[in-house]
């Protein structure tokens, strides 16, 4: 079958092979076929070493499609049915999963370990044990999630991520207060769902901030009431808050610099949202007399805080019921051999969500 694969850590494009064959499957798994795949920055991050994944590896965790086959013991999926894939699934019985936090659940992790391909030259990985820029995956059954007849493929793949990530921790790790003041740093397509977050929570003002035009432009029309470039941001916090800074700030890109302005940019008593997913090595610098005296929260949201099945759910709902728009987050579609287009447009920041076809 066809996959794209890095070979190395490091390398800016993947090869498009078609000797590779989707292994592990037995009792407590299933195969499927992948339709939809969305590309998240994660997968980026994955390929230039700043979120560890062993290589050689087929990227991509936002993916849907249909059970080819399941493994004995697996009751409530067969063949046909159609999933989204859950790259970070809980096994209900650990400590996290016991008291609630499924979203900590350390299984998926796990399965990042074992290489889920192979080819004639040896193993080949898939990122976040799941590997979704490939026309088939095996996975836990855990992994693969049933989806209503009425949600299409490509819509389900973002919802598997970027989306679920982006609305959590607006509506699950912050619970933005209605009639609040909220800033989003980083408007790619997490970003954007973190707007629509705020939105559906009743913020009052939601300012944008990210140096692409375009996505400034996009952040508007998804709920955004101000949209400004990284340099406009203090004029912003002086315009929408007289100064004093803003009730919420969502840093949605994963370093530190950016983690450091938005603490800046969070007045005093309120609540710093952390959901880029950042280097090992790229620490945040605060010290002790500004942690103790401005009494800011520092919430780190792990795929949107909360249990990712309701969390699926929900949108789904919202969805249906026109208060989400998530088919305008898909912005450009390629096929999987057209995938090294796909990452451009994720570079320059071009595309919110470029939807992979398989």
């Amino acid at each position: 079958m066809r996959a794209a694969v890095l070979h190395e850590i490091g390398q800016e494009k993947l090869e498009i092979l078609d000797d590779i064959e989707a292994v592990g499957f037995g009792p407590g798994k299933v195969r499927v076929r992948v339709r939809a795949a969305g590309l998240c920055h994660s997968d980026l991050s994955a390929m230039n070493g700043v979120l560890p994944q062993p290589a050689p590896f087929v990227p991509g965790h936002e993916g849907a499609g249909e059970i080819l086959e399941v493994g004995e013991n697996v009751t409530r999926l067969k063949p046909g049915d159609r999933v989204v894939i859950c790259w970070l699934p809980s096994c209900g019985a650990c400590p996290a999963c016991k008291r609630g936090q499924t979203e900590l659940c350390l299984t998926g992790f796990m399965n990042a370990g074992t290489p889920n391909f192979k080819r004639s030259g040896g193993d080949v990985f898939g990122f976040a044990g799941t590997g979704t820029f490939a026309e088939e995956v095996v996975v836990d059954a855990g992994c693969a999630v049933p989806i209503p007849d009425d949600v299409p493929f490509d819509i389900a793949a973002l919802i598997g991520c970027g989306v679920t990530t982006g609305l959590g921790a607006a509506l699950n790790t912050a619970d933005v207060e209605a009639g609040s003041s909220v800033a989003v740093i980083g408007c790619g397509g997490v970003g954007i769902s973190a707007v629509q977050g705020a939105r559906l929570k009743g913020a009052a003002e939601i300012v944008a901030v990210d140096p692409v035009a375009s996505r400034r432009e996009s952040a508007l029309k998804f709920g955004a009431t101000k949209a400004v470039s990284p340099e406009e941001l203090a004029d912003a916090k002086q315009q929408v808050t007289g100064g004093e800074g803003f009730d919420y700030v969502f840093e949605v890109v994963g370093r530190s610099a950016t983690a450091r302005t938005a603490y800046e940019n969070t007045r005093r008593g309120g609540t710093l949202v952390v959901v880029g997913a950042g280097a090992m090595d790229d620490f945040l610098q605060l010290n002790m007399f500004e942690l103790f005296f401005d009494e800011k929260r520092i919430l780190p949201s792990m795929y949107g805080g909360g249990d990712v099945l309701s969390s699926y759910e929900r949108t789904i709902a919202l969805w249906r019921a026109g208060r989400v728009d998530l088919a305008g987050l898909i912005t450009h579609r390629v096929p999987l051999a057209e995938i090294n287009e796909a990452l451009d447009q994720m570079r320059t920041g071009t595309a919110l969500r470029t939807c992979i076809e398989i």
